[in-house]
């Protein structure tokens, strides 16, 4: 009977979220599905012609590639850098910057895109400062200039995930490691990173849904049509939707929903493990 009461009491918490997600998230992804296959009036039966039209397509092909670049550099970076600031904090004397990471976040994005242009335009600071007129958001640099205004706004955030598992490996461990006159390469490897193994996952998918919902600084900083180095998916749909071409929208978001699913469902797994592994 008490099970049954506990049962009841966890779904009377799980029903609000669950039809939120159902009707704001489930529900529109499977009318989008719907009209993968249909076509742009949605009256008729296309089957999978909208998915080849996408295949075919060349500025997807930019598109996508672009998106998977950002992803596999910024991605990297991200967990590098704020895992590294994270431990910098924990075991050393930057606690100051616990109490200001965030900030970047609290900036209004279109006000941080004002500074980067001031900083990498044509006229701008760095070309005063070094005495040449390159274009940066007209050029190869262009993909790092978005990069780096990725990596300083999103760190913090991460460093702030890190720094909250830190704070929940037991503290004796440490202490025994300093007894046994361990290293630190050793406390690390050894305490560290299996303590932080149950938040890699979770850290990992937010950090790459977090490259996909980039797209504001990027049209800020360089428009509808920026230089070919930095056309991400965003791009694409934003140009696909003021064209009205649902059916190729819908397509390639089932498509990139499949990729996205199968980049993450291992580490969604993988968690499961780690967390059952660590209680035990």
């Amino acid at each position: 009977m008490k099970k049954k009461y506990r049962d009841l009491k966890n779904a009377a918490f799980i029903l609000p979220s669950l039809a939120g997600v159902s009707v704001f998230v489930l529900l529109p992804f499977a009318d989008v599905a719907r009209r993968s296959v249909l076509n742009v009036s949605g009256d008729a039966f296309t089957g999978l012609e909208n998915y080849k039209t996408v295949f075919e397509n060349r500025a997807f092909h930019l598109a996508l590639g672009n998106t998977v670049k950002f992803i596999l550099v910024c991605v990297p970076l991200l967990l590098a850098v704020s895992l590294l600031l994270a431990n910098i904090i924990y075991f050393g004397s930057a606690k100051l910057y616990k109490n200001v990471c965030l900030l970047p976040m609290a900036v209004p994005t279109a006000s941080l895109v004002f500074v980067w242009n001031m900083v990498f335009h044509r006229n701008g600071l760095i070309n005063s400062y070094l005495g040449c007129s390159t274009d940066w958001l007209n050029s190869s640099y262009a993909f790092w200039v978005l990069t780096a205004s990725f990596l300083w706004k999103n760190t913090g955030y991460f460093v702030v995930l890190w720094l909250a598992r830190l704070e929940g490996i037991p503290k004796d461990l440490y202490e025994a490691a300093a007894v046994d006159g361990a290293d630190l390469r050793s406390v690390l490897w050894y305490i560290t990173l299996p303590g932080l193994r149950p938040m890699c996952s979770a850290v990992f998918i937010l950090a790459v849904t977090g490259t996909l919902k980039s797209y504001r600084e990027c049209y800020l900083l360089a428009g509808e049509y920026p230089h070919p180095d930095i056309y991400l998916i965003q791009h694409l749909f934003h140009n696909w939707f003021r064209e009205m071409s649902v059916e190729k929208m819908s397509a390639a978001a089932v498509v990139l929903v499949c990729i996205f699913a199968v980049i993450v469902f291992p580490f969604r797994k993988k968690r499961g493990e780690n967390l059952e592994s660590f209680h035990s």
